[in-house]
């Protein structure tokens, strides 16, 4: 393990039985509270940003939006918040997916992507994928390329790799830390 990894997994607290019995929520607040934890997750991302030539960085609500925006500020790109359906204002783009029981949908302004646009989805958790899954589906509809997602923890026992690995198209998915 690496030291920014071994920072990173220090600052996360576990609380059990969260937001119900039976399941370890991970809570990132005392990360994005220490300066020096924050601003090394911060780095790494846009470093990965950068490499992989993105020229926008997606952020999903809602904690991709803290992640995400600082990323794209250190990174010097543009940051595009994917929201919760009804939540933008103006004409946007909408994709519904599938949840373990039942259905959401999300949204970004039509006009913030287009054509020639590289963009890195960034989130706090991969776990089952769906909305990542959908996120792209949204990149590709606004006719812009995707040029990856960047996580902080992958939950791997929940699948979100597979299932969003013929969504990438080849572009890469890096999870600074698996869980």
């Amino acid at each position: 393990m690496t030291d920014i990894q071994e920072l990173l997994l220090s600052r996360i607290r576990d609380v059990a039985d969260y937001p119900e019995p039976g399941v370890m929520f991970k809570d990132i607040t005392p990360l994005l509270a220490d300066p020096q934890a924050f601003t090394a997750l911060t780095d790494t991302l846009s470093q990965l940003a950068v490499r992989n030539g993105a020229t926008k960085i997606v952020g999903l609500e809602a904690r991709g939006f803290i992640l995400g925006a600082p990323v794209a500020v250190r990174a010097g790109v543009g940051f595009i918040p994917v929201r919760k359906a009804g939540k933008l204002p103006g004409a946007t783009l909408s994709q519904a997916y599938d949840l373990e029981y039942g259905s959401a949908e999300i949204e970004v302004h039509a006009e913030d992507l287009a054509a020639g646009d590289r963009v890195m989805v960034i989130d706090d958790v991969l776990a089952t994928g769906g909305t990542a899954e959908a996120s792209l589906q949204l990149v590709r509809r606004a006719g812009a390329d995707v040029a990856g997602v960047a996580v902080l923890m992958e939950l791997g026992f929940l699948g979100g790799r597979a299932r969003l690995e013929p969504a990438l198209g080849g572009a890469p998915l890096d999870a600074l830390l698996q869980v």
